[in-house]
């Protein structure tokens, strides 16, 4: 039985690009595999925009090879954006059209036949929720509603992989979740995700795998579990049934420290092998634990002791610097560029 792991959905080494004399992107490896939700974390201006716009053919690298659904961007860009679908920080939705309108747009760019196009918008309103709204204009939409016409736009070509760049930002907490759960569905059926966040919540529940971008390097990357396991800070608390226990755990393990007079902190990296050891060494010692919980550093202080800035303030820099920013017009354009170029 072939037993190989199946190739990834995206590779790059080596990726450069300057804009002048500003390297945004310094030497970027990456690879994402096939069905996975791959986050790309980093402030302002670290160079996940023009990551995003290189790997989906919007702009050429500097150097650097590529490969996205085994194609290369360049000399292959057609078959990328057949693979592909793009959902930027700003709504791609035409607000003048009503939401079945730009769907079946979206279905004449991808060339389907008449019949198919109408099935197409009917599936994509019911699995988006939308189809009360239907036949309303866009531009009546609230936040939310508009995020999931622009991602079920983005799916009328039913791509392989979809760069999701910031796709929450501006949401409200019942709709970033909604978002959420889409994400999952669309892994569910074997999509990959490319998704850059600003919100490290969003990284933390979603990812299978994270990078974080830094004044265009790749700084970190692993799973959200093994970044938050590169920072000190991480203990397990112990609860005993009475003080004297307490007091005998105390003594037996150095370094820990009480918290009132039942509860123990033990520093240490919480993993199965450390828990394991710890338990063993208090059953050995007949000291009886009533409870324990494991504490982890969030993503956030990841972000922090790997920036040098919480998450929070990175996010409230100046804008990306110049080729990061795009506005509303210029990323509405390119988002139906890559949408238009992967029905031809």
């Amino acid at each position: 039985m072939n037993t190989a792991a199946p190739s990834p959905a995206i590779t790059a080494a080596g990726l450069r690009k300057s804009f002048g004399e500003k390297a945004v992107l310094d030497g970027v490896d990456l690879s994402v595999a096939e069905g996975t939700v791959f986050c790309l974390l980093g402030p302002n201006g670290a160079g996940k925009t023009t990551a995003v716009r290189i790997l989906s053919t919007l702009i050429e690298a500097d150097g650097g090879t590529l490969r996205v659904a085994g194609h290369d961007p360049v000399r292959e860009s057609a078959a990328v954006r057949s693979a592909i679908g793009v959902t930027g920080q700003f709504s791609a939705v035409d607000g003048l059209l009503t939401g079945r309108e730009n769907l079946l747009l979206m279905a004449d760019l991808h060339h389907l036949p008449g019949r198919r196009r109408r099935e197409r918008a009917a599936e994509l309103l019911e699995r988006f929720d939308l189809v009360d709204a239907a036949d309303r204009r866009a531009s009546t939409y609230s936040g939310g509603m508009r995020r999931r016409l622009d991602l079920a736009m983005t799916l009328v070509g039913e791509p392989k992989i979809i760069f999701l760049d910031e796709p929450t930002t501006g949401l409200d907490p019942r709709s970033r979740r909604t978002m959420w759960q889409i994400v999952r569905d669309l892994v569910d059926r074997g999509v990959t995700i490319f998704l850059t966040t600003q919100y490290l919540d969003e990284a933390d529940e979603l990812a299978d795998r994270i990078a974080v971008l830094d004044q265009g390097r790749i700084v970190a990357s692993g799973t959200p579990a093994e970044l938050k396991r590169r920072v000190p800070g991480g203990h397990i608390r112990l609860q005993f049934p009475d003080e004297a226990r307490a007091a005998s755990a105390e003594r037996l393990l150095a370094g820990s420290s009480r918290e009132g007079e039942l509860f123990l902190n033990v520093p240490g990296d919480a993993g199965v092998g450390a828990l394991r050891a710890l338990l063993t060494r208090l059953d050995e010692a007949a000291i009886e634990v009533d409870a324990l919980s494991v504490h982890t550093p969030d993503l956030d202080d990841v972000f922090f002791a790997l920036t040098g800035r919480p998450a929070a303030e990175a996010g409230e820099t100046a804008n990306e610097t110049a080729g990061e920013t795009a506005d509303d017009d210029d990323q509405t354009t390119e988002n139906h560029l890559v949408q238009k170029e992967s029905g031809r």
